[in-house]
């Protein structure tokens, strides 16, 4: 079940998410040596933009980490990594401006978000049956591998991994529309502007491709795994 191909696409798709993290974190280090000209810090920044939308009840904290910055829309909490909450630079602005356009997302009830937020318990459960599904087949490999219980074992990888794939996809949108949001608001704003506005264009581009990269690299799982069904019947 585990073959030769099913190695690879982990080495393959582990290799371009390592480059892809590894390019954006160089793309936010050195936009983070280009400071802003109006010399606001990442948490000025977002107070500015939730202030612009006319939303007041969305609490902007320091979280801890790098890179570790989200949007809650449960707390309706927008947690900014130290580098981003107190940075007064490029990378911080466009980090900062993100996470506060998931925020304008949940205001305005964006569609895409409601229904990312509607499978995040499924992506759970999938997430912790996965786990339990490979521990399975690591202490009884040889009584997963075939007959019905090898069957049932795979059907459930092909659920899980559906389930992850399609939650994939779907915050392919929500991500893209995020940093939309941010850069047109930096740009009319002049929040930044020439290369700082360029900068922060092209690290949340980064950014997202990080996304792109995890919704294909769930994709091919699926499908793996989906072809290994078929070709047992």
């Amino acid at each position: 079940m585990f073959s030769m191909g099913y190695m690879v696409i982990i080495g393959v798709t582990t290799l371009v998410g390592f480059i892809l993290s590894s390019t954006l974190k160089s793309k936010f280090k050195k936009y983070a040596k280009m400071p802003n000209s109006n010399g606001k810090s990442g948490a000025e920044i977002a107070k500015d933009m939730l202030t612009h939308y006319g939303i007041s009840d969305v609490k902007i904290v320091e979280g801890q980490g790098f890179l570790s910055d989200h949007y809650n829309p449960k707390s309706k909490t927008i947690s900014l990594s130290p580098d981003v909450f107190q940075g007064r630079h490029v990378s911080a602005a466009a980090v900062a401006a993100h996470e506060c356009g998931h925020a304008v997302q949940h205001a305005t009830a964006y569609s895409m978000l409601k229904m990312r937020s509607t499978l995040v318990p499924a992506v759970q459960i999938s997430s912790r049956l996965q786990q339990f599904l490979f521990m399975g087949f690591m202490f009884g490999g040889a009584l997963m591998s075939s007959g019905p219980i090898g069957n049932l074992f795979l059907i459930a990888l092909v659920v899980t991994f559906f389930v992850a794939a399609l939650f994939s996809f779907i915050t392919l949108p929500v991500e893209f529309d995020a940093s939309r949001r941010a850069l047109t608001w930096l740009d009319t704003t002049g929040t930044t502007h020439g290369a700082e506005y360029e900068g922060a264009k092209d690290a949340l581009w980064w950014a997202a491709m990080t996304y792109v990269s995890a919704a294909m690299s769930a994709l091919v799982m699926f499908l793996y795994f989906a072809l290994q069904l078929l070709g047992q019947d």
